[in-house]
């Protein structure tokens, strides 16, 4: 038996969809990629969805960045999850050339890796595991200093997350998937 995700998932594609329910007894509803900028029913059925929350899961390239930020501008973000996908270079095994920036999208990544991202949502526990803020990453210099960048993609790398999160949105994956022991020495690690 499928372990039960009780939130409604969005991703991008038919094939996300199908890694999906294939680890998941859940709620999959694809946004078939852009096409949920023009579709006005599918935007309309998603916020419908989202009563109790909605997880939101779209590949770490830009176009997933896009079309999350474009669901999260017409949800309400009090109940909005994000799940992030690592930023793992390769091709699905279903195409014959690359993606445009090279990486495996939700369909892509192997099973373990699903499991352990969507792992509070099956649980139902969807509080953060601990709470990262911007300050302290500001005091650990991954935010404002000049080279704050470079370290941030160092940190995600060693997270497993995409390097084109938000300073906010680093926040909250971190937050989600780690303990705050785990993120300090994840964080000296990478300063050494």
């Amino acid at each position: 038996m499928k372990p039960k995700i009780k939130l409604p998932v969005i991703v991008e594609g038919k094939y996300d969809k199908i890694k999906i329910t294939s680890l998941f007894d859940a709620t999959v509803i694809t946004t078939e990629g852009f096409g949920v900028f023009k579709n006005e029913k599918k935007r309309e059925y998603i916020k419908r969805l989202c009563g109790n929350g909605v997880i939101i899961a779209t590949d770490s390239d830009g176009a997933g960045a896009l079309i999350r930020g474009h669901l999260k501008g017409v949800l309400p973000p009090d109940r909005v999850y994000n799940v992030y996908i690592p930023q793992i270079s390769g091709r699905e095994k279903r195409k014959k050339e690359d993606s445009a920036e090279g990486y495996l999208g939700v369909e892509g990544m192997d099973a373990e890796t699903v499991k352990r991202l969507f792992e509070p949502f099956v649980t139902g526990d969807t509080a953060a595991k601990c709470v990262m803020t911007r300050a302290e990453l500001y005091g650990y210099g991954l935010y404002g200093a000049p080279d704050s960048k470079a370290k941030r993609k160092k940190l995600c790398k060693a997270a497993g997350l995409p390097d084109n999160l938000s300073a906010k949105a680093l926040c909250e994956a971190l937050g989600r998937l780690y303990e705050k022991d785990e993120l300090i020495k994840m964080i000296s690690d990478i300063g050494e």
